[in-house]
């Protein structure tokens, strides 16, 4: 049996011609440019039936490329049969959309923020949304932005190490090749994204020769 409807994987779009897009994958999701696809594309650089991607009756989601002329790609590398997708994976078609895969779509109304939390910036962890200043950040963040926002999120008014947040972004075995110039560019293009929907606030405090916190202000209370 399939997942209450407010659980169904979700397919958001971003950095391409459908930002902002998302499609709940309840079944079966077709992708290309003929009319009769879930997901319909303009541009002649997708194919007429381009890719699919299916929720099968284990749960499972895979990705499939359907013979298509400029590729389906899964985290940066094209496929060529079926791959399982996991949360947080970023999936290209033809080099001109980008998807953002979640395995759920639990939602957290606007409306009921308040009375969870105050802080003006709100992480919603199993559908991985993000909502500052009462606009939720469309489109998503990226993976990276993401795990650096939550890491800090989690740890609210706490300062972590440079090691500590590199380690929690990019993983234990993956972050010897990590430079402190590369962390910072992340941390610098955070907080732009923050900026774009509450310029008034900087979340993302540097504590020099030490590391970062998360400043999360309240809202008045009325």
């Amino acid at each position: 049996m399939k997942k209450d409807s407010k659980e169904f994987p979700i397919l958001i779009a971003h950095d391409g011609p459908l930002n902002g897009n998302r499609w709940a994958i309840q079944d079966e999701i077709s992708i290309g440019r003929d009319p009769s696809c879930t997901v319909v594309f303009s541009d002649r650089q997708v194919s007429r039936f381009h890719a699919k991607i299916k929720f099968t009756d284990s749960e499972k989601v895979y990705l499939e490329d359907l013979g298509s002329k400029n590729g389906t790609f899964l985290n940066g590398e094209m496929i060529s049969g079926p791959q399982l997708l996991n949360d947080g994976d970023l999936v290209k078609i033809a080099l001109i959309q980008d998807f953002l895969f979640l395995k759920s779509d639990v939602t957290l109304p606007l409306s009921e923020k308040k009375h969870t939390r105050v802080g003006r910036l709100l992480i919603d962890r199993r559908a991985r949304r993000v909502w500052v200043n009462e606009q939720e950040v469309i489109p998503p963040l990226s993976v990276q932005q993401y795990k650096l926002l939550l890491c800090l999120y989690e740890h609210e008014g706490e300062v972590l190490t440079r090691e500590l947040v590199i380690q929690s972004v990019w993983g234990i075995e993956q972050n010897l090749g990590i430079t402190e110039q590369a962390l910072d560019a992340l941390v610098r293009r955070l907080r732009d994204r923050l900026a774009e929907f509450d310029p008034q606030n900087n979340y993302l405090i540097t504590v020099r020769g030490f590391g970062f916190r998360l400043e999360n202000p309240l809202y008045e209370k009325e």
